[in-house]
């Protein structure tokens, strides 16, 4: 009888675990504002969590990455794709109403992606032991 208590108690702590939301804040269409002269670079994101990250130069495209937020197996994924041949998943290691954080320690670059939301600008940092590279958007719509 005890052991069907702690069982039950354990479950009930269990079922009570918060699920992780989305990051609603990336919702919407995002200008860098801090890149080259020669440059334009953009980020899409839709209210499913997919998103289309491009740059122009001289109104040609010279990169693009389509990027979502998936659930793999209960666990929250960054995926990236277009840029390698395979999509590239980074787990969300931490997630609250204004920013995400995911690892994926494999990668050569990055191996962190941070997104935060700061004063209604979107950034973003993408990084690995040797050196980063700082994104800053401003909401176009």
């Amino acid at each position: 009888m005890r052991h069907l208590i702690l069982l039950l108690a354990a479950f009930s702590i269990l079922s009570c675990k918060k699920e992780i939301q989305n990051p609603k804040f990336l919702i919407g269409k995002w200008k860098r504002v801090n890149d080259e002269p020669s440059k334009s670079t953009y980020e899409f994101w839709n209210e499913n969590y997919s998103g289309l990250g491009f740059t122009l130069q001289n109104k040609d495209t010279v990169f693009r990455e389509d990027l979502s937020i998936v659930s793999i197996n209960g666990v929250k994924q960054f995926q990236v794709t277009g840029v390698n041949e395979n999509p590239t998943l980074f787990k969300i290691t931490e997630l609250s109403n204004t920013s995400f954080t995911c690892e994926n320690p494999d990668n050569d670059f990055p191996k962190k992606i941070t997104y935060w939301l700061e004063e209604e600008k979107l950034h973003a940092k993408v990084a690995n032991d040797e050196f980063a590279i700082d994104f800053e958007f401003e909401r176009m719509e």
